[in-house]
């Protein structure tokens, strides 16, 4: 790769704050809900904030092509081979659209099937979550920046997080089981997987459809940080699938919880 992982992650870091900044323009305003014909919604912040990035990481890496959310709803996928982007513009439209400030802008660089670089910015919460391969991860908070890294699973229960917005209760108490739960959380977006690489959270189960570019980000940083995120079932999650939805999956910290 002709930038180094931890260069190329600095580079994005500037292009998701620009993309936030975009984001928070159109949140602070009376702006306007669509539907797109899979009856999810969409407002210009998605739109604007993924033509920015779009043709920022252009610039930055013309050779490799990028997948995101809202191009791909159009119809507009390239070609891919071992390495591209996957952009997710606004995370968590449902909770930008309620004003609860649990929405984040992700941009994550896959190689191999693999997520190897990712930010997860929340600019109306300014938390901005980062990480690369062999780089560690990092959070930054009003202009600090601190390491994370996930922590082992506390012997009195884990702490677990879910989907505000995309829950099922029943097949989250299945799925849990016997295991010792401490407390349950919800949070939205791809937020939940990076309170699990932060050591907020144990465990984030997501027993509903995602796409890729919702959770590639977050897997980098959760990667990075020491945890995983595997396929129900068996498996890290691979990127690049046919159709780029995913299967049902589990992210988890040291150990497994």
């Amino acid at each position: 790769m002709a930038l180094q992982l931890s260069t190329l992650l600095e580079e994005v870091i500037a292009i998701t704050r620009r993309a936030g900044e975009v984001v928070l323009e159109v949140y602070g305003s009376d702006f306007t809900v669509r539907g797109k014909d899979d009856s999810s919604p969409v407002t210009e912040a998605d739109e604007r904030a993924e033509t920015l990035i779009i043709e920022r990481l252009t610039r930055l890496a013309p050779q490799i092509p990028v997948i995101s959310e809202e191009a791909a709803a159009a119809g507009r996928v390239p070609q891919v081979t071992k390495r591209f982007w996957l952009v997710d513009p606004l995370d968590g439209t449902k909770e930008f659209i309620s004003r609860n400030g649990e929405f984040t802008v992700n941009i994550a660089l896959i190689d191999n099937g693999m997520p190897v670089l990712g930010v997860v910015l929340a600019p109306a919460l300014n938390r901005l979550f980062a990480g690369a391969a062999g780089c560690g991860a990092f959070v930054e908070e009003n202009g600090v920046r601190r390491p994370i890294v996930c922590r082992a699973a506390p012997g009195d229960g884990l702490d677990v997080v879910a989907s505000r917005s995309h829950g099922d209760a029943h097949a989250l108490d299945a799925f849990l089981g016997t295991r010792k739960i401490r407390s349950l959380k919800s949070a939205g977006s791809s937020l939940k997987i990076c309170l699990v690489a932060s050591g907020e959270a144990d465990l984030y189960p997501r027993l509903g459809r995602t796409m890729e570019w919702d959770i590639a980000a977050g897997h980098a940083v959760l990667a990075a940080a020491g945890g995983s995120l595997q396929a129900i079932g068996g498996g890290e999650m691979r990127y690049g699938k046919p159709g780029l939805d995913n299967p049902h999956f589990v992210a988890s910290g040291l150990a497994g919880a």
